[in-house]
């Protein structure tokens, strides 16, 4: 068996993802096992480590059809030579990833932001399959993001390029803080902690909505409500879908991307959310800028990060 595997490492703070993926970005077997956080960073590189061995080991394929192995992690990293600089969920500071694990498993090791590995996982695998300029949107906790031009990521002079939760994009009368410390941010409105807290807001203010017999909102009991046709509920959404959508024309004018890809929790709220989406982009988009782009669902899920990182060896 000659055929070429790349290993794609996801590292979160409670699991290691891991699969192989075929040059064509097919998940071909997976893997997982705990990060161990609490025992430190020398622990945690070992790990992954041992899991790419054992993941091999448990795989039709041998290691020498390993071409590499890529990493998608959350933190603020120097991508070019794969040293995490701070992780906060993770605990890492100036932590040589990309050295440590070469030594050890003697193999090109690739690193990345996990937001953007999940957006090459996209581009290269998933809903934007034989698209080279594509922006992903993931809307969850917070709103991540992701850039890929001519089939790479886009990572920037600090290796931050793609943090679309933190344009400030809310006017000013309307802005809160954000937890980057600034104000306005979109990940303020659109990201589920967003919707909740316009929700909560909402019920302690004594509008009258649905969701003041929920004992603990979360956003899909918004979205829900808002299907349903509660109107405080519907009027967070929409507003949600204002802001992503401005947000997608302002990136339109600067990268005119073939296609908006949008995943995580908020994301399965399907056409109702995406109708508005599209209608706000239409609407504040120069027309040149709009043509024949798409707003689309993500469909990899939770195997985006792996795909994404093992996408890191082919088009890192």
């Amino acid at each position: 068996m000659s055929e070429k595997i790349y290993v794609g490492v996801d590292v979160g703070g409670t699991t290691v993802k891991l699969g192989i993926c075929d040059a064509e970005g097919t998940l071909l077997h997976t893997f997982e096992g705990p990060t161990e956080v609490s025992k430190g960073p020398d622990v945690i590189l070992h790990n992954i480590a041992k899991y790419v061995k054992q993941i091999v080991e448990e795989s039709p394929y041998s290691w020498e059809q390993v071409e590499g192995v890529g990493i998608g992690i959350a933190g603020f990293l120097d991508i070019p030579n794969g040293i995490m600089k701070h992780s906060p969920n993770l605990f890492l500071d100036n932590v040589e990833i990309k050295g440590a694990l070469e030594k050890e498993l003697n193999i090109l090791i690739k690193v990345n932001n996990d937001a953007n590995v999940a957006a090459l996982g996209e581009a290269w695998a998933g809903a934007g399959r034989g698209i080279d300029n594509c922006v992903m949107y993931t809307l969850g906790t917070g709103v991540g993001g992701g850039i890929i031009i001519d089939g790479k990521i886009v990572e920037g002079f600090q290796s931050v390029a793609g943090e679309l939760g933190h344009m400030a994009i809310v006017p000013d009368l309307e802005a809160i803080q954000c937890g980057c410390g600034k104000m306005g941010c979109l990940e303020t409105v659109s990201s589920a902690t967003g919707i909740i807290r316009m929700a909560e807001e909402a019920v302690a203010r004594g509008d009258r909505t649905s969701l003041s017999v929920v004992e603990k909102i979360m956003a899909k009991d918004v979205l829900d409500a808002a299907k349903a046709g509660d109107e405080v509920a519907t009027r967070i959404v929409a507003r949600a879908a204002y802001y992503l959508g401005r947000s997608m024309a302002m990136m339109a004018v600067i990268l005119n991307p073939e296609c908006f890809i949008v995943g995580g929790g908020v994301a399965k709220a399907g056409d109702f959310l995406f109708d508005q989406i599209r209608e706000v982009f239409e609407k504040y988009t120069q027309d040149a800028s709009k043509e024949n782009v798409k707003i689309i669902p993500a469909i990899l899920g939770n195997n985006a990060g792996v795909v994404g990182a093992a996408g890191l060896i082919l088009r890192g």
